[in-house]
Formats: C-alpha cells, structure tokens, sequence
C-alpha cells in the first residue's frame, strides 16, 4: 500500500515514522513535509496542501492508495471531498463534518442538540451585545472564537478589561462563544471512525499553556503524556458512555459520520466529564506520544478504517508510557523568527527515544533550519511518567538553536506523588 500524509508538523512526521515501521506499506510520500519527514518517506515539497489539484495529480502519478490529512486548513476547506470525488481513499472528513473544529458555534449546537455533557455558552455576533454581557458577569469566564485560531483563540479571565479587549479583536471579523469556566483537569481523547464503528484509544493529556505550572498565553500545545495514570478503567468507561458513544450515534443521526479521528477535548470534573472542543484530526502535540504507544501495525490499521472494519480489528498498546516536550522558537507563541539554523542532532539507537520534527527544512548545505514556532518534540518512552519524562529531558538539550526553550515540568502534575 503506498501512503501519502498531508502536513509538515511533528505530528505528521511521527505519522510517518509509524507508518514507515509498518510491513503493509509499499510507498510513503510527505507534502510538504520536513527534514525529518525526509529519513523517512519522499517528501514532495513543490506540493502545497491547498492545492488540491496539484494533489490529486501527485496521486494518481504515484498510485496513492491512502491520503492521511494531518493539519486543519486542508480538512475545513473540503480536501477530503475532492479526493473522494477521485475516488482516492482518504483518512479525514469531508468539509460539513469538518464543521465539528472549524466552527466552535456549530459544534456547540451539535453538543446542545444532543446532550452532550459540555459547558453552558452564549454565542455573540455584535460587540455592543457582549460588552454588556461581560460587564455584568463576575468570576472566570471562558471566551472562544468561532473560527480555526491554532489553538490561539481561547482566553480563560476574570479581568473584564482584558475580556473586552479579546473579544472586540475577535467581533472585528468572526463571531464568539463566553462559556462557563469549568474547574478539573483536563484530557485529550482520540476516537478512530471508519464510517459505521470506532475504536477507543489511550487517553493523552497535552500541555497548552506557555509557562511553568500551566501559566501563561495559549499555544499549540508544550508538551503531551499518555496515558494519564489519573484515568483509571472506571473513568474511561463513563467517557466512553456518556461522551463517545452518544457522539457517534449523533454523528450518524446528523449524516456527519466519517473515516478518520475525532478528538475529545474534556474537562474532567466533580460532575462528571465535559466536552470542552472537537477535533477532526489527530492533536499536536498528543500524536507524537500517542501513536508510540499503539503497537498495532499502523498500515493494516489505516486499511481497516478504509475498509470499514474497525469492528473486527485487533487492537494492540504496548505497556510503556510516552511523554513529549516541545521546542519552541525564542518569541513563541507571540512574534518569531524562522530559519534559524539548528547544531547537528544526535542519533539515537535506543527506541525509548524519539524526535519529531515540526516545519524544519534542510538548506543547500544540508543543515536543519526552523520553520515554525514550535520546532520539535522530543518524546520520551518508559515503564511510567516519571521514567518517561525523564528520558525526554535528559535529550531535550541535545536539540540546541538559537533561542530554543521549553517547559520543564512537562508530565510533573501526574509523577507518583512520592516523588514531587
């Protein structure tokens, strides 16, 4: 089977990595990849994921046999759709289930509509309409943009000021959600769909704020772990049953059901677990310490979905836990620059170590150069978090650029309490 994944991020590098260790695949192909990408597959960087014609041609000249969108902008503006009228099986949905992440008022109602556990909200188009809203309320608040924001489009405060300031920046060009604040922890769920079944996966937890002891601005994620030794056996079957399964049952009932990943993002709290936001895709940074520990062949896994056979499929976890620390760019989340040049990476034989890489390119002199904000991920595997985490930051200083940093409590919050 020849594979082409969508993306340049380190999520779609640890897709490649693990498609590249299956015995099913043929051909793999990356567009646009990244210097990572490229020990891997064939990256095809002339190729613009928007493109979709250009993709298209790429798959019939090399008889692509599955498309793996990894990134959100190609999903929301329908690649899916065009691949499926070429009839190219592709693993992701089509641009009105994308619906569910691209547009947080729809996914509200879609959760509203069938009373799925998730925070109470008041979606707002007019400024003057949430101004008032805001000066009367008191306590943490949650605002929301309505539209795709990178995962920068969330601001949790108490300062109406601030609120007000985030909000008009929104209201100048989309619309808003204010929700509850929800207090708890929270955790990142990914679900397989081939189309009619699901398959359940570990449940990872990522680290969205930029500072120490989660504070700080929003990013795209520092860090990730799974799985979370605070979900136990008894918690995971409440999410299943009163979160996953009924999202499925609506997703059919709505005509929305398709074959890809759809993402969980859930507050765990005194009440119960609630839905916080849906993706329609594998997260970043969860992918690249969830699929390490999938140990079923990742190809044969892809064809089942493709096949509809979900149902029937062996599912395989190793027993080791993952935990991944990213790193970022000086600047980052805020104003950064690229193509700064990184030292010389070390190799590393041993399997409990692993690096990502997210948008790095190579110049003409062969040397890794940055490309994003958030650079790589280094993951670390063990017998637990601790042990995890701990291999991860014994390598993190081994990716050495100008500028580079990364949180060091990565995982801490759940080491066995003895220890913290």
């Amino acid at each position: 089977m020849k594979a082409l994944i969508i993306g340049s991020g380190a999520r779609e590098h640890a897709l490649a990595w693990k498609f590249a260790r299956s015995k099913s695949i043929s051909g793999l192909f990356i567009t646009p990849g990244n210097a990572g990408t490229a020990y891997l597959g064939s990256n095809q960087t002339e190729i613009d994921p928007m493109d979709f014609d250009s993709v298209i041609r790429l798959c019939v000249e090399q008889s692509i046999d599955v498309v793996f969108v990894g990134p959100e902008d190609p999903l929301a503006a329908g690649i899916v759709d065009r691949l499926t009228d070429e009839d190219i099986p592709v693993i992701g949905p089509p641009k009105r289930s994308a619906l569910l992440e691209s547009s947080k008022v729809f996914s509200k109602r879609f959760m509203t509509a069938h009373g799925i556990p998730s925070a109470a909200s008041q979606e707002y188009t007019s400024f003057q309409d949430f101004k008032t809203a805001i000066e009367k309320m008191q306590g943490r608040i949650v605002i929301k943009k309505n539209g795709l924001a990178a995962g920068k489009g969330v601001l949790e405060s108490e300062n109406g000021e601030e609120l007000l300031a985030f909000g008009k920046k929104i209201l100048d060009h989309d619309s808003l959600l204010i929700e509850e604040f929800l207090s708890g922890y929270e955790v990142s769920v990914f679900i397989l769909l081939d189309g009619e079944n699901y398959m359940l996966l570990p449940v990872s937890a990522d680290f969205k704020k930029a500072g120490e002891e989660d504070s700080g601005p929003n990013t795209g994620g520092m860090g990730a772990v799974c799985p979370v030794p605070w979900v136990d056996g008894k918690l995971e079957s409440r999410i299943e049953n009163q979160i996953v399964i009924p999202t499925v049952n609506a997703l059919k009932e709505e005509g929305l059901m398709y074959q890809g990943v759809l993402y969980f993002g859930l507050m765990v709290t005194d009440a119960g677990p609630k839905v916080l936001e849906f993706n329609v895709r594998l997260g970043d940074p969860e992918a690249q310490v969830l699929l390490p520990v999938i140990t079923s062949d990742f190809g044969d896994l892809t064809e089942a979905i493709i096949r509809r056979t979900l149902n029937t499929f062996p599912k395989r976890l190793g027993s080791q836990s993952a935990v991944g620390v990213v790193i970022a760019s000086k600047g980052y989340p805020y104003a950064y620059k690229k193509g700064v040049p990184v030292s010389p990476i070390p190799s590393f034989a041993e399997e409990e170590i692993l690096i990502f890489h997210a948008a790095t390119r190579m110049n003409k002199n062969k040397q890794i150069l940055t490309g994003g904000g958030r650079c790589f991920t280094v993951v670390g595997l063990g017998s637990d978090i601790l042990s995890a985490a701990n291999r991860a930051y014994n390598t993190v200083d081994s990716v050495r650029f100008d500028g580079a940093w990364y949180r060091t409590d990565i995982g801490k919050k759940f080491y066995p309490k003895q220890t913290v």
